[in-house]
């Protein structure tokens, strides 16, 4: 997904650029959602319709379905809360927003007064022909992007969102070179960056969990979209851990950053099936492993150093989540056991 935003004074021509905008890049074939920001009151709804009824009788968030659907709440939402919602509820191209003129994302100037670090090209949307429109598209298809957040590309030397949509927006890095992320996180309606190796290792664990349940009830027959809200209330400090993952009986080598994740994965797994008020330490061995198959492979536990009997649909999702964990760790060998020890320092 790309987002470029129009941006101006008052009566400088972004609506109509916007417009032309948007009937040019679907032209060109692509899937266009669009955003309007204003500094008023909107109300999309008409008076004494039955939705209208709705929030007048008091409804905060009104919905109506039909050959269409609209949603109408009273509050103002956060913009990158809006673009991530756009980006999983229906997969678009582009997205291109009036207004909002103070956030980040590559800008379309029809005013040289809102020109700053972001403007990608400065308009007149009132003279530009048909020509200057598909040169100033060509302009939008190269140097716009997707949530800041959600940028990396590590293999190109750049280590946040912010420098990376700088290079894309000054034409000196493309969207092809980015690392190609699996899985976004929203928390508490912000949107949380993940790099590659949590985005997969995330996506792995996931998937894990979900293989341990009969899909065949709800019809489900291909897994194309995961959605996934978790209501928290737990301590959001992680443990200070020492983790050994050994497959086949040897030592992976692995960064602090990788055993962190995979210490807090592990306890967070343990406290779950709630084996004991502190587990201070755990020992997990999976064994029998055969052609990536888990149905025969056995599972052992310990917690406290104490064996730990567990269920066989708890062994189950252990297995597949583990066996997810270890793989999201690129293991360039075939599984037969593996083993994890972390021990809270």
């Amino acid at each position: 997904m790309k987002i470029v935003s129009i941006v101006g004074r008052k009566n400088t021509g972004k609506t109509s650029l916007t417009v032309k905008i948007i009937e040019e890049l679907t032209k060109r074939g692509y899937n266009v959602a669009s955003i309007k920001h204003s500094h008023h009151s909107m109300e999309m709804d008409k008076e004494n319709t039955d939705t209208w009824k709705h929030k007048q009788a008091g409804s905060n968030v009104v919905v109506g379905i039909g050959s269409t659907t609209f949603f109408n709440a009273r509050k103002e939402m956060d913009l990158n809360r809006l673009l991530f919602l756009i980006k999983h509820m229906d997969p678009v191209d582009f997205v291109v927003i009036e207004g909002f003129k103070k956030y980040n994302y590559p800008k379309i100037a029809t005013s040289p007064d809102v020109v700053d670090e972001y403007t990608i090209k400065e308009i007149n949307s009132f003279t530009i022909d048909d020509k200057g429109l598909k040169e100033l598209v060509d302009i939008i298809e190269e140097r716009s992007h997707d949530i800041v957040d959600t940028l990396f590309a590590n293999n190109c030397g750049y280590n946040n969102g912010e420098n990376i949509a700088s290079e894309i927006r000054e034409g000196n890095l493309t969207v092809d070179e980015l690392d190609n992320v699996h899985s976004y996180l929203s928390i508490d309606n912000k949107v949380v960056g993940l790099n590659r190796f949590v985005s997969d290792f995330l996506k792995q664990n996931v998937l894990g969990v979900i293989n341990t349940l009969n899909l065949d009830d709800y019809n489900i027959e291909k897994i194309s979209n995961i959605e996934l809200i978790i209501p928290n209330e737990v301590d959001k400090t992680p443990i200070n851990a020492e983790c050994t993952v050994l497959i086949n009986g040897n030592n992976l080598k692995i960064n602090n950053f990788a055993k962190n994740l995979v210490a807090n994965s592990i306890k967070g797994m343990i406290n779950s099936i709630k084996t004991e008020d502190n587990a201070k330490m755990i020992d997990i061995a999976i064994s029998n492993i055969k052609n990536n198959e888990l149905k025969k492979a056995t599972i052992n536990l310990k917690v406290n150093n104490h064996n730990v009997e567990i269920n066989r649909f708890t062994q189950k999702i252990l297995k597949e989540t583990i066996f997810a964990i270890v793989n999201s760790l690129r293991i360039n060998e075939e599984i037969a056991e593996l083993r994890i020890k972390v021990e809270e320092r």
